[in-house]
């Protein structure tokens, strides 16, 4: 792995707003480090870069309406993800998508700080509605992006009027937990952290491999789609994959070491050690907050990255023959993350919370691009109920 260039361009030169009819385009503009490929928005979207108090990043943003509804994206990905369905938005909404931490045109030298969990990236969430002027939202996360959108519960319940998790990692975490309560198989969290990315997503990120308008043609990307995306689009989600900012103090992250099976344990910079459940705050701080914001919970059936059988679990790898000397099921047992998250959400509800579960059966880990009638359907009926 090579750490990302500290001589990068800064990220306060502005951008050349614009729009693409026929779908975002990537042009081959670069930063230091030749990284990042500039993504021209889609017609409807503007581009700013926004400086906080916190940090400086790319934001996308389309209507102008009084509920703001801001996008997290998924690791690696960008704001990019989001554009066809803050399009999508009815009018009365105001849609905002910024480059998270550690992606994307988001400050390089604005770390994710794996010890911290994702609270760092949930705080820049909020500094970020400070600079715009915004009191209250409604938080929508994709997989990392919804676990950020756990954080911003525990930690800023107050600013919420609610919260959509796409395909989201287990509150617990990812990874070296099992059960319904989400134990540590291990005290040092062994089968989690930065390890768990697997080897042919980093060739692919560090190669920039074309998929030459067929997303098949590149089985490291598999589990982002299960049915493809539109062809004109598939250019600038690669581009947006693969804008991750990359090392070991970036994506994926530092490794450490683990006498204890599967021999890895979570580092302690970068996107998926944050995710480890070494670094999560108690979920029971989830059923204690106040407000408690509603939840829809959106997934996609057929997701492969986030399910009670996860790709990226050591304990599926070791069963399918992946993973060397698996010690059994008993020993260690694959992490249930769906059977988690609804075990977690039907506490919160007896706390006096409330959430719906929204299963779209020909999706995978990415509903709102593979299947977007069913997931606006779903995402609008939830925003019609919100409080103004």
């Amino acid at each position: 792995m090579r750490d990302v260039p500290s001589e990068r361009q800064s990220l306060r030169q502005p951008y050349v707003h614009g729009g693409a009819s026929n779908g975002a385009c990537v042009s081959p503009d670069t930063y230091s480090g030749g990284n990042y490929m500039r993504i021209v928005p889609l017609s409807g979207i503007t581009e700013r870069t926004v400086t906080t108090n916190r940090t400086t990043t790319r934001v996308l943003s389309s209507g102008s309406g009084r509920v703001p509804v801001v996008f997290l994206h998924d690791s690696p990905a960008s704001a990019t993800f989001w554009e066809e369905t803050m399009l999508a938005l009815p009018a009365g909404y105001r849609a905002i998508a910024p480059d998270l931490r550690g992606h994307g045109l988001a400050d390089p030298d604005s770390k994710i700080s794996a010890v911290n969990g994702l609270s760092d990236v949930a705080a820049d969430i909020i500094a970020l509605m400070e600079e715009e002027g915004i009191g209250w939202f409604v938080a929508v996360g994709h997989g990392w992006g919804g676990s950020v959108a756990w954080r911003l519960m525990t930690d800023y319940a107050d600013r919420l009027r609610g919260v959509v998790v796409v395909n989201p990692y287990s509150p617990y975490g990812l990874g070296g937990v099992h059960g319904l309560e989400g134990k540590p198989v291990h005290p040092d969290f062994a089968g989690s952290g930065a390890a768990l990315v697997k080897a042919a997503l980093v060739e692919a990120i560090t190669e920039r491999q074309s998929a030459n308008g067929d997303i098949a043609s590149l089985p490291a990307l598999q589990h982002f789609f299960t049915k493809p995306p539109r062809r004109e689009r598939i250019d600038a989600l690669l581009a947006s994959i693969y804008s991750v900012q990359f090392g070991q103090f970036y994506f994926p992250g530092d490794r450490i070491p683990s006498i204890m099976w599967p021999r890895f344990a979570p580092g302690v910079w970068g996107p998926f050690n944050a995710l480890s459940p070494m670094f999560a705050p108690p979920v029971s701080r989830l059923y204690g907050i106040k407000p408690k914001p509603p939840v829809l919970w959106i997934r996609g059936a057929a997701d492969p990255v986030v399910s009670d059988e996860s790709v990226l679990d050591p304990a599926v790898m070791g069963k399918r023959g992946e993973l060397a000397d698996w010690p059994g099921e008993d020993a260690y047992p694959p992490q249930p993350m769906v059977s988690q998250t609804r075990a977690v959400l039907d506490r919160y509800a007896e706390a006096g919370g409330a959430y719906s579960e929204v299963v779209i059966e020909d999706a995978g880990h990415t509903p709102f691009i593979e299947t977007p009638e069913a997931f606006n359907r779903a995402l609008h009926e939830f925003l019609s109920t919100v409080r103004r």
